[in-house]
């Protein structure tokens, strides 16, 4: 595995890690239906968020939440709905992104909660 993915997984445990000490309970790791793929699916009270976990080690070019294009939204939302489907959930959906910046061995973390809206 290159290490653009273990640093991926990485970002994966960092923000599951976050999410846990703000009160989450993470549903799900990975989920993944058809072509798509949720990093994250946690849920705090009556609020499912889909989370969608980038991580970078620099943000020079373009900032990090930019890089989700309406391709992986559209992705997102399908996931979603399959999992809350299938699951026959009575909750509130929210598609968050939390990014993750290294820089050395520090990690900048910032959660953006509702960052797109599925309609």
């Amino acid at each position: 595995m290159g290490k653009h993915n273990d640093f991926g997984k990485e970002g994966e445990q960092i923000a599951a890690d976050y999410l846990i000490k703000k009160g989450y309970q993470i549903k799900y790791r990975n989920y993944r239906y058809l072509k798509s793929e949720i990093d994250i699916i946690a849920q705090k009270e009556k609020i499912l968020a889909i989370v969608e976990v980038r991580a970078r080690s620099n943000d020079r070019i373009i900032p990090i939440a930019d890089t989700i294009t309406p391709k992986k939204i559209k992705l997102l939302v399908t996931a979603a709905d399959h999992y809350i489907t299938e699951a026959n959930l009575d909750v509130e959906a929210r598609f968050d992104v939390i990014t993750i910046l290294k820089n050395n061995k520090i990690f900048k973390i910032e959660h953006l909660e509702g960052a797109f809206y599925h309609f």
